[in-house]
């Protein structure tokens, strides 16, 4: 199927992914539903820095994943679901896992089940590398075993396992999307690329967690065009397909790497003990067998990392007062 014409809910829409994703899909015709957490203020995150022009073209829509009513409310009447509302930030999952069982796991049934009663086209849902845990050969294909090393993995992998069960279960049209590391403009410093240069701009020292894990790092434009080639291919239904660079590099020389693109090689790193997993949970080592993609669906990056580096320092240099560099984000 084509994009184009067609009726798209994105959940998540407020987020880092979730925004570049909505721009493509206006850029491609689709008509566009984007579902954001509901607040007070009527925030609707990364979406309120779009253009009127974009803004105009979408129907934005508030409510909370895992209340099954207004989930439902906002899947009527849509052909293909984009779902990737999902709480993401390890650390907090230590703090939090009951939040990450309510929104991952419950909120995921709730979209499975209102499309299945809705008879909606399409479903992708999205995963993450972090399913795998560390690796146990690379690069890691989609056959590689699960492992929960942290809580919030381990709720990704129930909501994949329960997307997965209405695909064998009830013949849902689901596809689960499992993009490795994503980076680009608007992701918050949660992420280790966003701190290292918010911190760049404005601290003497760079402070990380450990610096020796190894990650495949892929350009948020390229991870968004891996959703719509699954959304789009009949091929993709019942399939994981991963979605990475097929590289890895440590954090460390990662951080060295922006450094030097930033003109301040000689910052020290440090390895602060406060930001460091607890070792069991640390994922060591994950680097993407993309070969799937490339079969299944006819995805390839098209990004180096120098490009998708360069063009997120340029990004946050213009944001720089949205990070607060000196705190650790979880």
């Amino acid at each position: 199927m084509k994009i184009e014409g067609k009726r798209v809910l994105v959940t998540g829409a407020g987020g880092f992914i979730g925004s570049h994703l909505v721009e493509a899909l206006v850029a491609k015709g689709a008509e566009v539903k984007a579902f954001v957490r509901y607040n007070s203020r009527n925030n609707w995150g990364m979406l309120e820095n779009f253009s009127s022009r974009i803004k105009n073209n979408i129907d934005v829509t508030s409510g909370d994943i895992i209340d099954f009513g207004v989930v439902k409310k906002a899947i009527e009447n849509c052909d293909i679901i984009f779902h990737l509302a999902a709480l993401i930030g390890i650390p907090y999952s230590y703090s939090a896992p009951e939040s990450y069982v309510n929104t991952n796991i419950k909120g995921t049934l709730n979209i499975m089940q209102a499309s299945l009663e809705k008879g909606v086209e399409k479903i992708v849902h999205t995963s993450t590398s972090e399913v795998y845990g560390t690796a146990k050969y690379v690069p890691i294909d989609e056959n590689h075993p699960l492992q929960g090393q942290s809580p919030y993995s381990a709720s990704k992998i129930g909501a994949d396992m329960l997307a997965q069960s209405y695909f064998l279960s009830f013949n849902a049209p689901v596809a689960i999307i499992r993009p490795f590391n994503t980076f680009g403009p608007r992701q918050s410093a949660r992420a280790v690329i966003p701190t290292i240069i918010s911190q760049a701009l404005s601290e003497q020292e760079i402070k990380l967690g450990s610096l020796t894990p190894v990650r495949d790092l892929t350009y948020v434009k390229d991870t968004v065009d891996g959703f719509i080639k699954v959304a789009e291919s009949d091929k993709s239904i019942g399939e994981v397909i991963n979605i990475g660079n097929g590289k890895g590099i440590t954090i460390g020389e990662l951080a060295k790497k922006i450094l030097n693109l930033m003109d301040c090689p000689d910052t020290p790193i440090y390895a602060d003990e406060g930001r460091i997993r607890p070792e069991k949970s640390e994922v060591m080592q994950l680097i993407c067998d993309n070969s799937k993609a490339r079969d299944t669906i006819g995805w390839c990056p098209n990004y180096s990392l120098d490009q998708g580096l360069q063009e997120t320092i340029d990004w946050i240099r213009q944001n720089r007062h949205i990070f607060k560099s000196e705190n650790y984000n979880l």
